[in-house]
């Protein structure tokens, strides 16, 4: 299995910006397709956005799409997740998640099998 850990979460003004990054351990990490998700108080679990195992197809849910930018770098082990033009709706813990598949994994929490702790980012207006 893989062990993951997010970071580079924090408190933002709108209209700026953050990278998170997500370090994987454990089994290859090219052997999984890799997404971000989030989840604000009281809220479901929302996808952000998903990326096949050699960083060739990507996704974004139509609320981030434009803003943010998810890649990887297979030889450091690394997920992450360039987010700008943030706005307060954007606050949440982000989670990187991770799918035993090659192709793009789906937009569900059920379609990834591991799960990092999450980082927290809060935008401030």
């Amino acid at each position: 299995q893989v062990q993951l850990v997010e970071s580079g979460g924090g408190l933002v003004q709108a209209g700026g910006s953050l990278r998170l990054s997500c370090a994987a351990s454990g089994r290859t990490f090219s052997r999984y397709a890799m997404g971000w998700f989030r989840q604000a108080p009281g809220k479901e679990r929302e996808f952000i956005a998903a990326i096949r195992w050699n960083g060739g197809s990507t996704d974004y849910a139509d609320s981030v799409k434009g803003r943010f930018t998810i890649s990887r770098d297979n030889d450091k082990n690394k997920l992450y997740l360039q987010m700008n033009s943030l706005k307060p709706e954007d606050t949440a813990v982000y989670y990187c998640a991770a799918a035993e598949t090659r192709g793009l994994a789906g937009s569900e929490w059920y379609d990834y099998d591991y799960w990092g702790q999450g980082t927290q980012v809060t935008v401030s207006s």
